[in-house]
């Protein structure tokens, strides 16, 4: 019977192209549903370095590139291609197994050979070769084959293996690298070890066997079970991408058991969430309780419960996975509780509490800095009394307090949670910080199993409901973040929490989503100052890369802001055109009231839009929202507009130095975070535009 895959590039691919054509395509290989595609005339190309590549017709100027290996009866759509470049790709490229790992390979034969003179020509002139100190059968050991290895033999500089990232094959390209950063030999074997699916290389590798070799390479081939799921992936293009699995996060995600809690960071677009995901499809399989997935956001969870409907398609298993944003659980806890609604006060009632809290205590501090020091030290520690306030570590506040300040800053604090305690209003964190005390009590947890995604953003009164609603033990705690994508001042130290996770952290490296091109520009917005991750230690970049390319981001300058959004709508249009949905569109800003203008300008020019944290959202519309909103989000297309100086950093957002150094700094890396955070939401292009004098956060 004919079994049916799809490549990764394909489905990327597939996704971009006008809705004509896709509509050619579909009806094409929707014939698999027939279990066959005989009568598709798949044509054996003259010339080909591979026999396995075969072309078939979808139109007059179009043609898909199909790998039909020997063994069995197995047919991989490669990609659809206008019919001269589909035919050059199909006589380029040979697909041969990694000796040393058994995954599937891909190489741009024509194009190595078309560099090989000029490497023979700098061979001759330079005498001093790349790899001279690591012998054959090193090599060999790293899945490096003898007909790559003369090539091999010609590299001079590292800068030359880097021209060959883009045609050579993967696991081959990412063993060169490891060798050529220092590491040696053995380091550089567990270093691509991480392309893996299980834990080792086969014993045997078969390089004739394709089929096989596709079938240990989950995160680039797809099988697809039958014409039902061929046809929901094919309606969904966009999305199917995103609950791919590389490898390296199969691993994790799909592990037996660990014995305790589990860290998994990296990177924006290295895969952290869609690897929480399968984590809890996991453990919905093979676990023995109910799973709680849980982030910090309303929207963020939605998104959440979305891709978990997607990707678990057994109501069974899908019951036992609960998806509720922390705030949400810790409300319904204490409601249950105290038998009534619990009322939650709003910013602009807060922050005018807050301003009657510090004239009561004749502070002179600014009311944001009595909220910061109540949110993040007193409700932070879990500090209940003012003679532990007046001893506590006020470590990262760079301002001292004598304790004469303290007692004042207590009275306001006790000024504060009074007017609360009157008005029957509480806190987001007041209620975690309750709702964690009652879980704590509580002998029988509700949930066996809890998943944590854009952990670093979570405060550690929330942190201390999450331990208290699980019992300790294998598989309580899966979480998953980036310190660098931190966009709340909440900084925690996981261990002083009751989550240790030494020994079980893994770090995902490479970028799923982002183009080099928009990574590099946007690592560029962070900065340089260092960043403590969720354990205390610094945490670095070092290794983030992608192996995707295109255009680099595009930064427009407008004399005013009417301009700038003229100009916004048009390249907004400019991208529909070209045949991206308007939904894989998304639009932001650092502000909701600036989101509100650029609404109504894509509206004025016929360009419908919903806003971001919209959990209905329509494919025949942008998505516009605030920088805070794109967290979790992925689009084809961004744009990131008004990055005026006086916007980002935003003015309300920055401790002033003079008050509080420290968190001056904090504050202002903050801001470049929630910049980042932002750029690197898109996927194939970044647009970004500022009237006037520019945010010093762009780079220069």
């Amino acid at each position: 019977m004919a079994e049916l895959a799809l490549s990764r590039e394909f489905l990327d691919g597939y996704d971009k192209l006008e809705k004509r054509v896709r509509k050619l395509v579909k009806a094409t290989i929707s014939k698999f549903g027939e279990h066959t595609f005989a009568g598709l005339h798949l044509e054996k190309l003259e010339n080909a370095v591979d026999p396995n590549v075969r072309t078939i017709r979808i139109d007059r100027f179009w043609r898909g590139v199909i790998l039909k290996p020997d063994q069995g009866d197995v047919y991989c759509m490669l990609a659809v291609l206008p019919h001269d470049e589909a035919i050059r790709y199909a006589r380029g490229r040979r697909f041969t197994v990694n000796q040393a790992l058994g995954v599937l390979e891909v190489r741009n034969e024509v194009a190595l050979n078309q560099v090989r003179p000029a490497l023979e020509e700098t061979a001759r002139k330079m005498p001093d070769r790349l790899f001279a100190h690591i012998g054959d059968a090193d090599l060999r050991r790293l899945g490096i084959d003898d007909d790559l290895m003369p090539l091999v033999r010609l590299l001079t500089e590292e800068a030359h293996l880097m021209a060959l990232e883009r045609i050579l094959p993967a696991a081959q390209r990412d063993a060169l690298i490891a060798l050529a950063s220092g590491m040696s030999v053995d380091e550089a074997l567990a270093e691509i070890g991480r392309l893996l699916v299980s834990d080792r290389p086969p014993r045997q590798v078969d390089a004739g066997d394709l089929v096989a070799a596709m079938e240990r390479t989950p995160g680039e081939i797809a099988f697809v079970s039958g014409s039902e799921e061929l046809a929901w992936i094919l309606e969904h293009p966009f999305t199917a991408w995103r609950v791919f699995l590389h490898p390296a996060q199969r691993k994790i995600a799909y592990r037996e058991s660990y014995s305790g809690p589990v860290q998994v960071t990296g990177g924006a677009g290295t895969g952290k969430t869609v690897t929480a995901l399968h984590r809890a499809k996991h453990l919905a399989a093979h676990g023995n309780g109910p799973i709680l997935v849980t982030t910090f956001t309303k929207t963020l969870a939605a998104t959440l419960a979305q891709q978990l409907d997607l990707l678990v398609d057994d109501p069974g298993l899908r019951e036992k996975i609960t998806v509720t944003h922390v705030d949400k659980l810790a409300n319904s806890i204490a409601t249950a509780d105290q038998g009534r609604p619990i009322k939650i006060i709003g910013p602009t009632e807060e922050a005018a509490t807050w301003a009657a809290a510090s004239a009561h205590a004749r502070l002179n501090h600014r009311p944001a800095f009595l909220r910061w020091e109540w949110d993040q030290i007193v409700l932070g520690q879990d500090i209940r009394d003012e003679r532990t306030y007046l001893s506590c570590d006020r470590r990262g506040r760079g301002g001292r307090l004598s304790a004469d300040e303290r007692r004042r800053v207590w009275l306001a604090i006790e000024a504060f949670t009074g007017e609360l305690r009157r008005s029957g209003y509480h806190t987001h964190r007041q209620v975690a910080e309750a709702a964690a005390r009652i879980m704590a009590a509580t002998p029988v947890k509700p949930y066996r199993h809890v998943i944590v995604d854009e952990a670093q953003d979570l405060h550690p009164a929330q942190w201390r409901l999450l331990r208290a609603v699980v019992e300790p033990g294998p598989d309580d705690i899966f979480l998953v973040g980036d310190p660098h994508q931190r966009i709340y001042d909440n900084r925690v130290s996981l261990t002083s929490l009751g989550i240790a996770v030494r020994g079980r952290s893994h770090r995902l490296k490479l970028n799923y989503r982002t183009t080099q091109e928009i990574l590099t520009w946007a690592v560029r917005v962070l900065g340089l100052d260092p960043v403590p991750s969720l354990t205390g230690e610094p945490d670095s970049l070092t290794g983030y890369h992608s192996t995707l390319h295109g255009q680099r981001p595009a930064v427009a300058r407008f004399g005013d802001k009417h301009t700038e959004l003229a100009a916004l709508s048009t390249q907004v249009q400019e991208w529909i055109n070209d045949g991206v949905e308007p939904h894989a569109i998304g639009v932001t800003a650092r502000t909701s009231q600036l989101a509100g203008r650029v609404s109504d300008a894509l509206r004025s020019a016929g360009i419908d839009s919903i806003p971001l944290a919209a959990t209905d959202a329509s494919p025949r519309s942008v998505r516009v929202g605030s920088m805070h909103r794109m967290k979790g989000l992925e689009f084809r297309c961004v744009a990131v507009v008004g990055l005026n100086h006086d916007v980002l950093p935003s003015p309300s957002a920055v401790t002033p130095a003079e008050e509080d150094g420290t968190t001056h700094r904090q504050d202002l890396q903050r801001e470049r975070c929630l910049l980042f955070v932002a750029c690197t939401r898109a996927r194939d292009s970044l647009y970004v535009s500022y009237h006037g004098d520019p945010s010093a956060f762009l780079p220069r």
